[in-house]
C-alpha cells in the first residue's frame, strides 16, 4: 500500500493553469493505478481523473476533459494534474488517489486504497 501527499494547491483565476502533484512512498507505486478526486462542501467526493499503473491509459471525467491532463513519472515516484483554463466549478479540495482503475474511473471510493490529505483549489472569476 502506498501513502501519498499532495501538494500544488493555490488560488487562481478563472482561465489560469494549476499542476497538483502527489508524492508517494512505497515500493508498489509503479504497479498501481492512480487517480485524482474532488470535492466540495456538503457534496460527495466525486472522480476527476485517472491513469493506468504504467501510464498507458488515462481516463476522465466529462466536465474535464480536454482540459485537465493526469500524468506520473515513476522514476520519481509522483502521479501529476495538470489543469488549464481552470473555471470557478473547479474549485474544491483535490485529492490523489491509489486503488484499480476501474474503481477509480467508475468514481468508486469504496475501491480507493489510499487518499492523499487533500489540496485546496480556488477559482476566482
Amino acid at each position: 500500500q502506498v501513502q501519498l501527499v499532495d501538494s500544488g494547491g493555490g488560488t487562481v483565476q478563472a482561465g489560469d493553469s494549476l499542476r497538483l502533484s502527489c508524492a508517494a512512498s512505497g515500493r508498489t507505486f509503479s504497479r498501481t493505478d492512480m487517480g485524482w478526486f474532488r470535492q466540495t462542501p456538503g457534496k460527495e467526493r466525486e472522480f476527476v481523473a485517472a491513469i493506468l499503473f504504467n501510464g498507458q491509459s488515462t481516463t476522465y471525467a466529462d466536465s474535464v476533459k480536454g482540459r485537465f491532463t493526469i500524468s506520473r513519472d515513476n522514476a520519481k515516484n509522483t502521479v501529476y494534474l495538470q489543469m488549464t483554463n481552470l473555471k470557478p466549478e473547479d474549485t474544491a479540495v483535490y485529492y490523489c488517489a491509489a486503488g484499480p482503475l476501474r474503481a477509480l474511473s467508475a468514481g468508486w471510493v469504496r475501491g480507493v486504497t489510499s487518499w492523499g490529505q487533500g489540496t485546496q483549489v480556488t477559482v476566482s472569476s
